[in-house]
């Protein structure tokens, strides 16, 4: 019987939707000129590179100019956070230690070079930070730099940013969000939001891979990651990849609409998952924020019973099924996942424990098949135990 392909990693990589590829493919296919040239063929890709910056504006409720396209979120990320120290002097950095590492990786090294000094607020069992401490460090440093995203790519927590954002603004701090894991998952109106950067990544939004934009907001002043030519308002310089430009806007325009109705068939997906291993794994957990209003619906982090590692990502893969054991830029590790050691746990329970993310194309076939598997892969291991 051949084994079946069940991907439960969405929160990793989304598919490319097939009408962003259709969007897509008159720019890889026979307009093989540059945009940034003057004359006619140059002109229409220009004009495509524009009306896609446009589009997401629109999304956002920002204004053209204030986007700015990336390779993808980690690009973002450091050119908000470098762009920022080097062109306004920062000297202070208050951040999450359950951040992405494309965040607290960016800290740490202009920590290490002598610009700044990294504050890093504690986070609670449930990965809430400690709001108290971010305001002491806000009066202590007003001027500072709060990077926070406003989704967990691992526990699937939503954060008060809007919150966050409005108390920071008070000490007249600059406000970056990675909101890789919620673009394509909330709306935005970034004239009601007070952030100054915000990243985002296409692959997470089943746009292209490779590919992904920074929101700089007017007035804010930030020096380029990439020097060259005057691309993107100075800001990354280098020929702009019209196709997957085009791909990410068509693809973020397209997963927004009907929003609700998608987020309320991921949420019945992570319902069914949630009371199906609660029904037949006595002992198991669940990371993260448990109110569905401060959860993402695509992102169930799990954490099973025993004190073994029972390499469970691992035992899946074999059975056709895709899932994590956290981030996927740091799936290699065998000590488990960095957030949920942040979160208190011990070895073993990271160890033990499985991010399964969902997307438009999971079943609830494909979460019953998989509960059934992992039930056997328990017995196994328990056996040999």
């Amino acid at each position: 019987m051949e084994k079946p392909a069940i991907y439960f990693d969405y929160a990793a990589s989304t598919p490319l939707d097939p009408e962003v590829f259709e969007a897509m493919k008159p720019y890889l296919l026979g307009q093989g000129a540059n945009p940034s040239s003057t004359h006619q063929h140059g002109r229409r890709l220009r004009t495509a590179v524009e009306q896609a910056r446009r589009k997401i504006a629109q999304l956002l409720n920002a204004q053209a100019y204030e986007i700015v396209f990336t390779s993808g979120g980690t690009e973002a990320d450091n050119t908000a956070l470098k762009g920022m120290v080097h062109a306004m002097g920062i000297q202070h950095i208050i951040s999450s230690p359950i951040e992405h590492h494309a965040v607290t990786h960016t800290i740490k090294t202009l920590e290490k070079a002598g610009h700044i000094q990294a504050h890093w607020l504690k986070v609670d069992s449930q990965g809430q930070i400690d709001r108290e401490a971010l305001r002491d460090l806000l009066k202590q440093y007003p001027g500072a730099i709060v990077s926070l995203m406003h989704g967990n790519n691992e526990l699937g927590n939503i954060y008060e940013l809007q919150e966050i954002a409005e108390e920071s603004k008070e000490y007249g701090a600059y406000i970056h969000s990675d909101t890789v894991q919620t673009m394509g998952n909330v709306t935005y109106d970034l004239q009601v939001l007070p952030i100054d950067f915000l990243a985002a990544s296409a692959h997470k939004f089943y746009g292209p891979k490779g590919m992904g934009f920074l929101f700089v907001r007017k007035g804010t002043s930030v020096s380029a990651l990439i020097d060259g030519g005057s691309q993107e308002q100075a800001l990354r310089a280098g020929t702009e990849n019209v196709a997957s430009i085009v791909g990410m806007a068509h693809a973020l325009e397209k997963r927004l609409q009907n929003l609700s109705e998608k987020q309320a068939s991921l949420q019945k997906l992570k319902s069914r998952m949630k009371d199906l291993l609660l029904e037949n794994f006595p002992g198991v957990r669940f990371n993260g924020f448990q109110e569905q209003e401060k959860s993402l619906p695509k992102i169930l982090n799990v954490t099973f019973p025993g004190e073994e590692d029972r390499m469970l990502p691992f035992h899946l893969d074999i059975k056709g099924i895709s899932v994590s054991g956290g981030s996927a830029c740091s799936s290699g590790a065998r000590s488990g996942s960095f957030v949920l050691r942040e979160l208190g746990h011990k070895e073993h329970e990271a160890l033990n424990s499985v991010r399964f993310s969902f997307g438009l194309q999971s079943t609830e076939e494909e979460i019953d098949y998989t509960v059934d598997t992992l039930k056997e892969i328990l017995d196994k291991t328990l056996q040999k135990a």
